[in-house]
């Protein structure tokens, strides 16, 4: 079999990164996601992978508390969803910022007491140093997502949420925000990070959670999930095949 580049330097962790129980969501009376249960131990990136319709999405608004789940429990990095501690931040596919300048959208979103060299610390690390001043709004695409993973960072959280960021991007913004995601990775920042990009997953990925149909149909390492696929729609969707 052929071999990957899948990051597997990490120790499981004694107290899940991840630990979603018997999860469902019903909404306007249709079940979309049954009884989603995942633990993760890594405090690598999960990858959430599948077709479209899986409840990929869905799965990580449920994690941000954007959705109102039907039953079941969450806890992430050790802390129930209500727990004031928890800092978490999330990145959606489109950027949405404010009609300001770049400056003014990180100053926006930085906690208190953050100080300016904090601020262009982080805008060096996007590659945005220097555009300041510049429209948020007039940045490139690939700029503007950059300067939402900024916005993000800056909140300090210790779990970052990523729903398909980088699906529209060119390649060199691709590279700048992979290369992040690794670096805050180091730093102790748990990623869960939703992508149709295979070549991307292989990446990134410590563990993959793979949905189908709104259920978790297998949940393995990321060597293992590449190399070995357990489910038959994993197969398939590995293969490139439609799932239907």
């Amino acid at each position: 079999m052929t071999t990957t580049s899948v990051n597997m330097a990490h120790k499981p962790l004694q107290t899940p990164t991840i630990d979603v129980r018997a999860l469902d969501l019903k909404l306007g009376g249709t079940q979309l996601l049954s009884d989603v249960s995942v633990q993760s131990h890594t405090s690598g990136v999960t990858m959430v992978m599948g077709a479209n319709g899986a409840g990929k999405s869905l799965f990580l608004r449920c994690l941000h508390r954007l959705l109102p789940v039907s039953s079941g429990s969450i806890m992430l990095q050790g802390k129930s969803l209500n727990d004031p501690t928890l800092k978490q931040a999330m990145v959606f596919q489109k950027p949405t910022l404010l009609r300001r300048s770049v400056m003014q959208n990180l100053e926006f979103a930085a906690p208190a007491g953050t100080s300016q060299s904090e601020i262009e610390r982080l805008l060096a690390r996007v590659n945005l140093l220097g555009r300041e001043s510049q429209p948020a709004r007039l940045l490139s695409g690939g700029e503007q997502q950059r300067l939402t993973l900024a916005r993000a960072l800056l909140t300090q959280p210790e779990l970052l949420l990523l729903d398909e960021s980088t699906a529209s991007l060119d390649p060199a913004s691709v590279v700048i925000f992979e290369e992040i995601i690794r670096e805050v990775e180091r730093e102790g920042v748990k990623s869960i990070f939703v992508s149709h990009d295979i070549g991307q997953a292989k990446r990134l990925a410590s563990d993959v959670i793979f949905l189908h149909k709104g259920r978790v149909v297998e949940h393995t390492e990321a060597t293992e999930f590449f190399n070995a696929p357990r489910s038959r729609e994993a197969q398939a969707y590995l293969a490139g095949e439609i799932l239907l």
